[in-house]
């Protein structure tokens, strides 16, 4: 009883249709219902653990048969004024507080400085991680687009809500692990994304929006891999490869995400379901997400553009590939 207001019939269903009618279909008909969402905690938890295997037994020896060590740079010697300074007043002094630590310790500025730029890369995670990293959401996100795209144009069906479960699955995962994955600049930002998208998926789910749904997450699922892929390239500081794959990504994602999109998702979405069931307050809410997805693709569009602009000027392309991490990962709300 204390959760009725929030499955209010008027608020998710279309008129004259209640929560009863979706509870006895018809013979050979499966709704979607709340509950089935359920499993997609145990498996989450399964996923992380596949994937600490994965990168382990496979993504390493892998990035060991490239030459990828899992190795960092100099380190810094240990000087414990220094240390404390960075790990509590700040990780890039400015030029007065550079002076006086060369005072205090009877250094030269350029002595301080170099032990600072040592002690930040100290911090980064090695090549050979971040290519184990990029190697399994490569595999996830190949696997999980070539198996839901045999769902596109089906109701619902035991696949297509696997389907559905395993994405769900996937992006709790991903907040979990975001707390032991590399440490980026953008971790806050990362982890409303994933929090939004989980609740995409769940909407979408359990408003019966699941070819729409499916449908949004294959799109996306369609340059994540490309990505992914020209990140390993990259890595494994394969320039030609990784040139080319950056190029089938941006034409992938132009395709994808500022063509099918638009032309066939939000088209159907807000105009033909319009004519079919007409509008219902739930049916505002879901197209309003829809189109604020469509408005973040014209802006990653445009930032993905302009870093491939500036890679062909000075003629490598594979320096803009870790840009574009923050950028596509940000595109990702399924």
């Amino acid at each position: 009883m204390g959760t009725a207001w929030f499955w209010n019939e008027r608020f998710w269903l279309p008129h004259n249709v209640t929560w009863a009618d979706l509870a006895d279909p018809a013979p050979g008909v499966e709704y979607p219902k709340a509950g089935h969402l359920f499993t997609a905690f145990p498996l989450a938890l399964a996923i992380f653990c596949v994937r600490i295997l994965f990168e382990r037994f496979i993504a390493s020896p892998c990035a060991r048969s490239l030459r990828i060590q899992p190795t960092v740079g100099r380190r810094a010697q240990p000087n414990a004024v220094l240390e404390k300074v960075f790990a509590s007043i700040t990780k890039n002094p400015d030029s007065r507080r550079l002076d006086g630590l060369s005072k205090q310790l009877d250094w030269e500025v350029r002595k301080v400085q170099r032990w600072f730029r040592q002690r930040r890369n100290q911090d980064k995670p090695s090549m050979h991680t971040k290519f184990c990293e990029s190697m399994w959401r490569f595999t996830f996100y190949l696997c999980i687009f070539t198996y839901g795209f045999r769902f596109l144009w089906q109701v619902m069906t035991p696949g297509l809500y696997h389907y559905y479960v395993t994405e769900l699955a996937f992006y709790w995962s991903l907040m979990f692990s975001q707390f032991t994955d590399i440490k980026r600049k953008d971790f806050l930002i990362m982890f409303v994304h994933h929090l939004a998208t989980v609740s995409l998926i769940s909407f979408s789910y359990v408003n019966n929006m699941t070819r729409v749904g499916s449908l949004v997450m294959c799109v996306h699922d369609a340059s994540d891999f490309l990505l992914e892929a020209g990140k390993l390239a990259n890595y494994a500081k394969y320039q030609r490869l990784c040139d080319l794959i950056f190029v089938v990504f941006s034409v992938a994602f132009f395709i994808t995400r500022l063509v099918i999109y638009p032309v066939w998702v939000l088209n159907s979405t807000m105009f033909e379901s319009w004519d079919i069931v007409g509008p219902y307050p739930s049916w505002w809410l879901f197209n309003s997400l829809l189109l604020v997805l469509q408005l973040l693709h014209i802006i990653w569009f445009y930032l993905i553009a302009r870093i491939a602009v500036k890679a062909m000027l000075r003629g490598k392309v594979c320096h803009s590939t870790d840009a574009l991490v923050v950028l596509q990962s940000r595109a990702e709300t399924s």
